[in-house]
């Protein structure tokens, strides 16, 4: 940055100015040498009025007029040697380290890992040209359970097309942008080592959705706004939404990927499926494209399968960001169930929308269910605690024909933007819970998620799931966080005007923190008034306001009293 001084000497040659005429009044009684001291500022003055427009910029560059070589000028030279700084980015979790590293400070994976390579059976440790016996070995293992457990009758259906990996961001900067083409690289990486895709899951051909279906979901000027970006070698949207000549393309093939799937599912041609689509989709709402997302693939879906039969349809968004763009699209509609887990943060976490009393309008009221965290870190104690109170009892009174998974894996363990702490079971436990109603028929489709360890095992989990294999996290006594807790109970007093399944289990958790607090007070009691019995009084009663009580139950009260008699 260059500061324009507008024909004005700059403040730091003012000061000079100042001080040498402060000087030169009082140089007549000053010594031969103080006078030397005005003569040379006197001098820098003098050259430096040759070009008045003088910037910072020009000192360092050496473009002023004054002769840095003389000692005599100037007493400090700006260094003419650039101090190169080397710095890499962790391809795993996007964060940038000193080169000096070779392994993320963040999340511990080598500079060079093979993650996109080979999936999340590389190892972070080591570099990714070839993998090492024991990953072999690790690979072998896994495939051989996937021959027991998992079926191989290919109606499990995936929806991918490597020409969604042409959407990225063109300028580059100094911290790479969290949604990459490697997002999707690495699952299909893990996916491919596992022999899972291709192998055990039915490819389906990708098209690009029409625009008289998107007008279905978003306005026409969205819907042209996209369109025109393939004209630009890059745009923005917003200054975290970008775009570049192929992103159009990117978005309307991930639309008409989970609207060909949500068909083919709802239909009985496929038995579930699994959208590895890019760009993501549940912050884009009737009219704008935000948060990475271009196009509602959740949306598109949806209405899809209602196109196809589907009378009623439920959304399940466990991204760690609240899907707006969703809400929005469907806060009047009852034959849409959408039901959000998110981090909210009293509306302090991205985009702010998502509270626990947003519950739909127009008639609709109920059928938007917000469960907004409270803070980060949640993990798979609080995912399960909120589908066993809330969710699996929503599903079995609204009875949805086709459900809708929007899987952002950014609460997962170890990503970047979410900070939570959802493991690849609690994941797999989840999506098991939903598999088990309308009769099957599910449709997950990937929105967020950008550490590429955390988000390829956990697709991959998913995707076994969907194959046939049973989840192996027990639901019996799951215990919440305090905080998670008092999530759910907001949300239950909320939702249970709405849904009568949800009243009783409003009342029965009411009941048991009651019981619990009053527990804790009956502990607490019983912990201070054994203490004070047996002279374990604080100490620093001995002053203040508690000194009688403390000299009370420390005895000394009664010791005195004793004396005075005798």
């Amino acid at each position: 940055m260059s500061p324009s001084t507008n024909g004005a000497i700059p403040c730091s040659l003012h000061c000079l100015e100042e001080q040498s005429s402060c000087q030169v009044d009082n140089g007549r009684s000053e010594s031969l040498e103080n006078n030397d001291m005005v003569l040379q500022t006197e001098a820098i003055l003098k050259k430096s009025r040759k070009r008045k427009e003088i910037t910072l910029e020009d000192i360092y560059n050496n473009q002023t007029g004054l002769d840095v070589d003389d000692d005599d000028d100037l007493d400090w030279v700006p260094t003419q040697k650039n101090l190169d700084v080397f710095k890499w980015t962790c391809v795993n979790c996007t964060m940038v380290n000193l080169d000096d590293a070779d392994c993320c400070e963040i999340c511990g994976e080598h500079k060079e890992s093979g993650i996109v390579r080979h999936g999340f059976f590389a190892s972070p440790f080591s570099l990714g040209a070839d993998l090492t016996q024991a990953e072999h070995d690790t690979i072998k293992r896994f495939r051989d359970s996937c021959s027991q457990t998992l079926t191989s009758n290919n109606t499990t259906a995936i929806g991918f097309d490597e020409r969604m990996l042409l959407h990225s961001e063109v300028e580059l900067t100094s911290h790479m942008h969290p949604e990459r083409p490697d997002r999707l690289r690495a699952i299909v990486a893990s996916l491919s080592t596992a022999g899972i895709f291709p192998g055990r899951c039915f490819p389906i051909p990708a098209r690009e959705i029409t625009p008289e279906e998107l007008q279905k979901v978003h306005s026409t000027d969205l819907i042209e706004s996209v369109g025109n970006t393939s004209r630009y070698l890059t745009s923005y949207f917003t200054p975290d939404t970008y775009a570049n000549k192929h992103s159009a393309c990117a978005a309307r093939l991930a639309a008409g990927l989970c609207a060909d799937l949500a068909s083919a599912i709802f239909s009985g041609r496929m038995k579930n499926g699994f959208a590895l689509v890019r760009p993501p989709g549940h912050h884009a709402g009737v009219s704008d494209a935000m948060g990475f997302c271009l196009h509602n693939n959740a949306a598109v879906a949806a209405l899809a399968a209602r196109a196809a039969g589907a009378k009623k349809v439920l959304i399940v968004d466990w991204d760690v960001h609240h899907g707006n763009g969703t809400q929005e699209i469907f806060q009047i509609t009852k034959s849409v169930l959408y039901v959000s887990l998110h981090r909210h943060e009293g509306g302090k976490f991205y985009p702010g929308t998502g509270a626990a009393d947003e519950v739909g309008s127009m008639g609709a009221e109920g059928y938007c269910v917000n469960v907004p965290w409270r803070r980060g870190g949640i993990g798979d104690n609080d995912y399960l605690f909120a589908f066993q109170e809330i969710v699996l009892p929503l599903v079995t009174e609204f009875n949805p024909d086709f459900i809708i998974i929007s899987a952002g894996f950014d609460a997962a363990r170890g990503d970047p933007l979410g900070c939570c702490d959802i493991t690849p079971a609690g994941y797999a436990q989840m999506t098991d819970m939903l598999n088990s109603f309308a009769g099957g028929k599910l449709l997950v489709i990937l929105e967020g998620g950008y550490n590429l360890r955390s988000i390829s095992s956990s697709a991959t989990s998913v995707i076994k799931v969907l194959l046939g294999e049973s989840a192996k996290c027990e639901m019996k006594d799951i215990k919440p966080s305090k905080s998670g807790l008092l999530t759910v109970m907001e949300v239950l007093a909320i939702q249970s005007n709405f849904w009568p399944s949800l009243k009783w289990n409003y009342s029965m958790l009411q009941l048991q923190w009651r019981n619990t607090v009053s527990q804790i007070k009956q502990t607490a009691g019983k912990k201070c008034r054994k203490g004070g019995l047996k002279g374990g009084t604080p100490i620093w009663w001995k002053v203040g306001r508690k000194w009688w009580l403390y000299q009370v139950l420390s005895g000394q009260i009664s010791s005195k009293l004793k004396r005075f008699k005798h």
